[in-house]
């Protein structure tokens, strides 16, 4: 048996070559319906000189692909002059098509990888988003990660003064209101459009002479500072990023926070807080669980440490007598690994990878769809059979991926199933920039834990406590809306964002 940390180490050790897989027995179509999805991730960088902002930018977005896989895009500042790139796919098949990568050459980027979560997913709303001036060249470009809960009364006003909109994205909504007010300066503009949008939003934009991003006054959507030098920084949703391109972390951008730069003094990056009162913390709690990569640090908080705790805690708070505790690849892996600790009960990597498979299969039938989950992943039956079984996943959400794995557990022989869950059940959507069903279609919303166990077909299900997950986070300064219908902002309406 190994040691846990050789586990730890081989663990975190794959994601810096291969995409992270949040939950890999999900199908593709149950990635949109049985999970929760993030938006997307986003990447700036700034350099008082040239850099390779084309390679750069690349392995930036790429350690962000698990935020987003529908679309990739990139902004390019070079002498002056903002070239823009943006089409459907993962970040390296999308920088395949870049004919010419010294185009994309400059001093300062951007990048986006896109989740839809508002509009539709034609190309006109993919991002980076970016606006023209009447000799059609693009003075302004911006990336953005989050949701705006009252982006369609802004697009109404906007229209009403003759503004016209190319996108059916809440995204857009912040380009045309900085557009609109760029005689304040750029300051000035982003502050205005701070006042007037609501939800959440960490954004990255250039001009043709500056480099911004920005926060929202909640900071429920995460945004970290790095820098590769002196004179050269990079802003991205998740530390990761920065690792990639070889930047050290700085901390993370305030809630709040508007970033900039400025050119009467190159290489120097400013910070102004749009408005000191405002600003508080309440990141997404749910990034901790199942959204980051888990070698990230959110607000100085190690993810991986977060999920090996989760799983500490929950067998504090139902033990169980079991033989082997495995983890569903990737995200439950580490809560499997703190729970084996914590019990003294064994895990094992039961459940083993298929490295070489892709995302490209097109199967018309279920049957066939849920055949696509055994070539991604299959058990070691001897290390499972006639054995009492302790199952670690990150949420249940719908609760069909849940049922497939306990039917693939007993198929290999299982002679008991404990199902733990490392999120509190999820009985409400997110209206803040997470993709979730209706609560109707959230099972734990509509299903008791006694209820939910007999559907499972489990022996014992127990889901991880608010309270613990507060003690983990080590404060309630998050946001725990789909746990508690509680939000920090107001939700919106719950209707399609542009009909």
């Amino acid at each position: 048996m190994k040691s846990f940390d050789i586990h730890k180490s081989e663990y975190l050790k794959q994601f810096e070559t291969q995409t992270y897989g949040r939950n890999l027995f999900r199908t593709q179509e149950e990635e949109r319906l049985d999970a929760p999805n993030e938006e997307c991730g986003i990447f700036g960088m700034y350099s008082d000189n040239d850099l390779d902002t084309f390679s750069l930018s690349q392995f930036g977005l790429f350690a962000l692909q698990h935020r987003g896989q529908e679309a990739c895009g990139i902004s390019v500042l070079k002498n002056g002059r903002i070239t823009n790139m943006k089409d459907e796919g993962l970040v390296l098949d999308v920088y395949k098509e870049i004919p010419d990568p010294e185009t994309f050459m400059g001093n300062s980027a951007i990048g986006h990888t896109r989740y839809t979560t508002a509009g539709d997913k034609k190309k006109y709303n993919f991002q980076p988003f970016f606006a023209k001036n009447e000799y059609d060249q693009i003075i302004l470009s911006i990336a953005h990660n989050g949701n705006l809960t009252n982006a369609k009364e802004l697009k109404a006003e906007l229209e009403a003064e003759g503004v016209v909109f190319r996108a059916t994205s809440d995204s857009e909504v912040i380009l045309r209101l900085i557009q609109k007010n760029l005689d304040l300066g750029l300051r000035g503009a982003i502050k205005v459009t701070m006042e007037k949008i609501e939800g959440a939003y960490s954004v990255v934009g250039m001009t043709r002479n500056k480099f911004f991003a920005f926060r929202d006054f909640n900071g429920i959507r995460p945004l970290v500072l790095g820098a590769i030098d002196e004179k050269s920084y990079v802003v991205a949703s998740e530390s990761v990023a920065l690792d990639a391109v070889g930047a050290q972390y700085v901390r993370d951008i305030l809630p709040g926070e508007i970033v900039y730069t400025n050119e009467n003094e190159p290489g120097k990056l400013h910070s102004y807080m749009a408005d000191e009162e405002k600003g508080k913390q309440r990141i997404c709690s749910f990034e901790y669980i199942y959204f980051a990569r888990p070698d990230s640090s959110l607000e100085n908080i190690n993810v991986y440490e977060i999920r090996e705790k989760s799983g500490e805690k929950i067998w504090h708070q139902a033990p169980v007598e079991a033989d082997v505790v495995i983890g569903v690849p990737d995200s439950g892996v580490p809560a499997a690994i703190g729970f084996a600790k914590a019990s003294g009960i064994p895990f094992r990597p039961v459940l083993i990878k298929n490295r070489y498979i892709g995302r490209s299969f097109i199967v018309p039938t279920q049957e066939m769809r849920e055949r696509v989950v055994n070539l991604k992943l299959n058990p070691i039956i001897s290390e499972i059979k006639d054995k009492r079984v302790v199952i670690i996943d990150d949420s249940i959400v719908r609760g069909t991926t849940s049922k497939r794995l306990v039917k693939i557990l007993k198929d290999a022989g299982v002679k008991e199933i404990h199902f733990r869950s490392v999120s509190p059940p999820i009985i409400a959507p997110c209206y803040l920039g997470i993709d979730t069903p209706s609560k109707d279609d959230l099972i734990s919303a509509n299903m008791t834990t006694a209820e939910l166990r007999d559907y499972l077909g489990v022996d014992s299900l127990e889901f991880l406590s608010v309270e613990n997950l507060k003690e983990i986070l080590g404060s309630a300064n998050h946001c725990f809306g789909c746990f508690t219908e509680q939000y920090p902002v107001g939700k919106g309406e719950e209707v399609e964002l542009f009909n």
